[in-house]
């Protein structure tokens, strides 16, 4: 985008360029405005396009941080801490991603992972089997904790059947 042509030609390109980008999912403020700053657009026009997005509820860093982690819990399960820094990346503030980690159950998600990745490890050794899920699950950002329960757990289930 070149800083030639009329303000509100500019800002009219800007807003569909935001609204293009906004289309396949939701975004944060800081994605659209280092999406729009790639592209070239004026500070200035970006300022102005994020607040006409806001106005029309089109952004809304909140809305976004409760559907990456409800997103994230469904189809790729994530600890607290990974889903909070994930966020943290996509310029969430400290306290929303904080909120919005919280809404996770780190025990459902661990095993719900958990479960899929038991499978590749069918007809490994007890310490194998124990070694890999669970190197598998601290990767995936879960707590000590909540990892050295679910392997148990899940290992227990894998002798059984």
């Amino acid at each position: 985008m070149t800083e030639a042509g009329d303000p509100e030609e500019q800002l009219q390109a800007c807003r569909e360029a935001a609204l293009r980008f906004l289309a396949p999912r939701p975004r944060s403020s800081v994605e659209v405005q280092r999406r729009l700053t790639r592209r070239g657009f004026a500070p200035g026009i970006i300022t102005a396009t994020l607040r006409w997005l806001e106005e029309r509820g089109y952004l809304d860093d909140a809305a976004f941080a409760a559907f990456w982690a409800e997103n994230r819990s469904q189809f790729r399960p994530r600890g607290q801490r990974l889903l909070r820094q994930e966020l943290l990346q996509r310029g969430i503030t400290p306290e929303l991603a904080q909120r919005a980690s919280a809404s996770v159950d780190e025990e459902e998600s661990a095993y719900r992972a958990a479960q899929r990745w038991a499978r590749r490890l069918a007809g490994s050794d007890a310490v194998t089997f124990r070694r890999r899920l669970g190197a598998f699950l601290f990767r995936r950002g879960f707590a000590a904790e909540v990892v050295e329960r679910t392997v148990e757990q899940i290992w227990r289930e894998t002798t059984v059947a």
